[in-house]
């Protein structure tokens, strides 16, 4: 019996035999986290006035106090049963990474006991020589540091009967350069801080801090483990690569917000409470538009925490999963013919005087503020709509861009009719009619009951990419699988830009003699006028709309390779360098970096589609073929006529047409593949995996694969197939 068959005969046997606490979630949440409250208790008043200090000011810890922080986690850690430590960061593998110690030492004179001291808090050498670096180093210089982050508080990680604390860290190479995703995060972060709380004062001196905040929604499929085994592709890509259409897929509309499974919910249940006590305050779970497709949402945090949490949700996932005998998919298109997974990132600043700065008042044309912010965010998108397309460029979400289901590769800004008024009315006022006591271009028209604005709130336009909410903006064209950090670093480090652009245009204005309410508003018109091409409030699916993007000027790049090319212009690296985010060195090796991964990716799938073919499609194809030749043959022998194996013939004749064309493109794509690796530049390497491997030979041998799955004997074909791995519970 294949693996497929057996997988199927095990589901009727499956039970949720996993027990899940159902204590309230107030009583267990942060209970694995050293949150401020756990260090009150923990460490001295020095010692956490000094880690007070540096979460709310970003002040640095003095070495002598780390050491009585460390001795603190180290008691609240044990006390919980906790024997290793690890610095916990995120390197540019896209996964996370640890390297467990234990507390464990013994001193000169035999004695054997736990320690954990401020260096070891502080700062950790792990070998950093196999993990990417774009060539900031040789593979013989092994030496990088992580850094502790005290601004994301540490954690315990539970795995079976282990318990690991987890010291949140940047990582960096020997001489400096980042080589993680946090590090520039937090740079970013801090730019945008500076700029926005100088424009801030504009309006409140009280405002010290500005923090950008971020609630992602996170996407997945959850399939059965063992029907998942039984695919290569999906063990090895996360994706299939064949797979025929099922004659039910998402066509009925009947799983978005539907029922939720009991299996699955039995599971959600279970990595919620383990994200819960992480201090991953989860929101919301439903399930998604396509079968077997779900989402987790949490409230909205600081943006450097929501990374994490983001990022240990992804882990808790899959490893809760496997107890639950299922297979957690957050690839951007799992499965084709059906929505794939995006993580909508939604993005917004608030002051530390408690003042959400996109979320706009009952009158908004009053809320100076507000607009400022709002239209800055805008300009902000025009000006750097290709690194921004650059943010979120992958193998995978190439799949899911544009495809009907997600946003295009277009970067446009959505804001709904009612803001889109505000925009033109400002837009169209001529500048020298601006006037502080001219109360119509400074209040808003009410509707008597309900402020229109509350009523656009509500609208969505899935097409956008980046879309205002009614309090924030949706990024909504970041992949399931990306790391926050990412698109999150851009976002905040070209606001800065644009907020630095922006004082520096109205302060002009002040000095020449206008008052600061009309310099404000001046250059909020000359924004809006400038960056106008971005906003469209249409179907970014259409094909108008690729046409008007393009008369427009707005960049459109469908592939990685090329989209990845915004990192390394003369722009990007003045924006970065500037900023303090990226060395011009660091923002090269990043470039490198993608494009290898890309490369590497679309290798992988290459290969699995060769092997699949070869290995199991073909020969699969071939016995089949066999047994209508027996029939064929046997009727023949009968002396019937032609007529009765007519069918068989034609069957019999379309099967060999689609095994040869498989087996002559598969090995067309095995020659592709060795030309581009002798390709020795990076950038034209992943130029050739795209367009004359991927583009020239993955569509075509999947269509014939799955004409092939259509034809051979459902009890030959080896693969689960769609209506199995999706339906199957």
């Amino acid at each position: 019996m294949s693996l497929r068959f057996q997988a199927i005969n095990d589901l009727s046997n499956q039970t949720n035999d996993v027990e899940v606490s159902s204590r309230k979630i107030s009583t267990i949440f942060g209970e694995n986290v050293f949150t401020l409250k756990t260090a009150r208790e923990y460490l001295s008043d020095e010692a956490y006035k000094s880690l007070l200090a540096s979460i709310k000011g970003g002040k640095k810890i003095d070495r002598a106090v780390a050491g009585s922080i460390a001795n603190g986690m180290r008691a609240w850690a044990e006390s919980k049963g906790v024997t290793h430590f690890t610095h916990w960061f995120q390197p540019l593998t896209g996964t996370t990474a640890e390297k467990h110690d234990s507390f464990f030492t013994i001193k000169s004179d035999g004695t054997a006991l736990e320690q954990f001291d401020g260096d070891a808090l502080i700062q950790q050498e792990p070998d950093a020589s196999s993990f990417p670096s774009g060539g900031l180093r040789a593979t013989f210089e092994a030496r990088g540091y992580t850094a502790w982050d005290p601004s994301s508080p540490a954690f315990i990680i539970e795995i079976g009967s282990g318990k690991t604390l987890c010291i949140p860290t940047i990582f960096v190479s020997y001489t400096g350069e980042s080589l993680d995703y946090k590090a520039p995060l937090l740079k970013a972060l801090e730019a945008l801080n500076k700029a926005a709380v100088e424009v801030c004062n504009y309006f409140d001196k009280n405002v010290t801090k500005v923090t950008a905040t971020l609630g992602w929604e996170q996407e997945y499929f959850i399939i059965d483990e063992r029907l998942a085994n039984a695919r290569p592709d999906l063990v090895q890509c996360g994706r299939t690569v064949f797979g025929a259409a099922p004659a039910k897929g998402q066509q009925l509309e009947d799983h978005y917000f539907g029922s939720i499974p009991e299996r699955v919910y039995h599971f959600m249940r279970d990595f919620e409470n383990e994200c819960y006590k992480l201090g991953i305050p989860l929101k919301t779970r439903h399930n998604e538009v396509a079968p077997s497709q779900f989402e987790v949402a949490p409230i909205f945090e600081e943006v450097s925490v929501a990374v994490d949490h983001n990022a240990l949700l992804m882990d808790v996932m899959d490893r809760v999963a496997r107890r639950h005998k299922l297979k957690v998919l957050i690839h951007e298109k799992p499965f084709a013919g059906i929505n794939g997974n995006g993580k909508h990132n939604n993005w917004s600043m608030a002051t530390d005087t408690g003042v959400n700065l996109l979320s706009p008042g009952k009158t908004p044309k009053t809320n100076l503020m507000f607009l400022t912010f709002f239209v800055n965010t805008i300009k902000a998108v025009h000006d750097y709509a290709d690194l921004l397309r650059a943010s979120i460029a992958s193998a995978g979400n190439d799949h899911r861009l544009g495809a009907n289901e997600a946003p295009p590769a277009i970067i446009s800004v959505f804001v709904g009719q009612y803001l889109s008024k505000v925009l033109n009315e400002i837009e169209t006022r001529v500048s020298d009619k601006f006037d502080e006591q001219d109360e119509a271009i400074l209040k808003l028209d009410i509707h008597r009951s309900i402020p229109e604005l509350m009523l656009d709130n509500t609208d969505r336009n899935r097409t956008s990419p980046f879309a205002f909410t009614g309090n924030k903006f949706e990024f909504r064209a970041v992949g399931s699988s990306a790391n926050c950090a990412n698109p999150m670093t851009v976002l905040n480090v070209i606001m800065a830009e644009t907020l630095q652009q922006f004082k520096k245009d109205v302060d002009a204005l002040i000095e020449k003699g206008d008052k600061k309410e009309i310099a404000i508003m001046q250059t909020i018109q000359k924004y809006i006028v400038e960056s106008k091409n971005v906003l469209f409030e249409g179907d970014g699916y259409s094909e108008a709309w690729h046409h008007e993007a393009e008369r427009r000027g707005l960049p459109n790049v469908p592939t990685t390779p090329l989209a990845l090319d915004a990192m390394v212009t003369s722009k990007a690296k003045h924006l970065f360098e500037k900023n303090n985010v990226f060395s011009v060195a660091e923002l090269e090796a990043r470039h490198e970096i993608e494009l290898e991964k890309y490369i590497k990716k679309v290798q992988i799938e290459a290969r699995i589609m060769g092997d699949l073919a070869l290995n199991h499609i073909i020969p699969t194809a071939i016995k089949y073929q066999n047994e209508l030749l027996q029939n064929i043959n046997g009727l023949k022998a009968a002396g019937l006529p032609e007529s009765h194996y007519k069918t068989q013939l034609e069957i019999l004749n379309k099967i060999s047409e689609h095994v040869q064309i498989v087996y002559e493109k598969v090995h067309a794509l095995v020659e592709a593949r060795k030309i581009a690796n002798n390709i020795e530049n990076t950038r034209t390497k992943a130029i050739a995996y795209c367009t004359q491997v991927k583009e020239t030979y993955f569509d075509v041998i999947r269509y014939h694969v799955d004409k092939l799955e259509a034809l051979v004997d459902d009890e030959h074909w080896s693969l689960p197939k769609y209506r199995e791995l999706l339906f199957l519970r």
